[in-house]
């Protein structure tokens, strides 16, 4: 499903947590790409993020925007599989696999928090690591990572900061066979964040949550109704030539 470059794969949070684990069953590494608007407009200027897409082996839509842009373009989207619940979901199978995960990114202390609460609430997920690390220092952070020998990576530098690391490190991390951009996620499983109600995610208004929560967010909202607008402007121009006479 293109949505102005980027292909998305047409999963919801429940076919892409079966598509994940059938891609481990398999034995085949995956790089995974929760995409929201912000990365759509982005990819759309700049052909470096535009081939992270390409390069990832799933693109995932986290958020309304994406599900809505589909609908305008007439190819609905079955649903969305938003970061926080992708990594909620994932942790059952990962423990139940026995599959190990580092964490790595997000503020000092944030990952070793997240990871005790991802064990809290799934007893038996192995935890190989955390680490803070840095998006530009990848030799410190590929060390660390390499030394704990996780079958999974989450990865939370931001967008498109951990997109951009996973896409030059995966090949250097030979364990892995999982890897994931998860931005704020640390954040929200350690406190730091408050999280949405799960029925908000459900009914697709966590942006307003997050709004809600914190008014400054509206310097990064502001790129909702222009991806609008250039979702509705390429579905009027590609529907023009569609009908132009030949």
């Amino acid at each position: 499903m293109d949505i102005l470059g980027v292909g998305f794969d047409a999963l919801d949070l429940r076919a892409a947590v079966r598509e994940i684990e059938r891609r481990l069953a398999g034995e085949r590494r995956t790089f995974v790409i929760t995409a929201n608007p912000e990365f759509v407009m982005l990819a759309d200027r700049a052909p470096d993020v535009a081939a992270l897409a390409h390069h990832a082996d799933l693109v995932l839509p986290d958020g309304t925007g994406a599900v809505l842009a589909s609908r305008i373009v007439g190819e609905p989207l079955p649903g969305r599989a938003p970061g926080r619940l992708l990594v909620d979901d994932l942790v059952p199978m990962l423990a139940r696999r026995s599959l190990s995960v580092f964490l790595l990114g997000a503020a000092p202390g944030i990952a070793e928090r997240a990871a005790a609460m991802l064990v809290r609430r799934e007893p038996r997920l192995r935890i190989a690591g955390t680490y803070a690390g840095a998006h530009d220092r990848d030799a410190d952070s590929v060390e660390r990572v390499n030394a704990a020998t996780p079958d999974v990576i989450l990865v939370a530098f931001g967008m498109p900061r951990q997109e951009r690391w996973i896409a030059r490190n995966l090949d250097r991390l030979p364990t892995v066979r999982l890897a994931i951009g998860v931005g704020g996620v640390f954040d929200q499983l350690a406190g730091v964040v408050r999280v949405p109600p799960r029925v908000i995610h459900r009914v697709g208004l966590e942006w307003l949550w997050r709004l809600a929560q914190d008014p400054s967010r509206w310097r990064r909202q502001r790129v909702l109704p222009a991806f609008v607008a250039r979702v509705i402007a390429r579905r009027l121009r590609d529907h023009g030539q569609r009908r132009a006479p030949r």
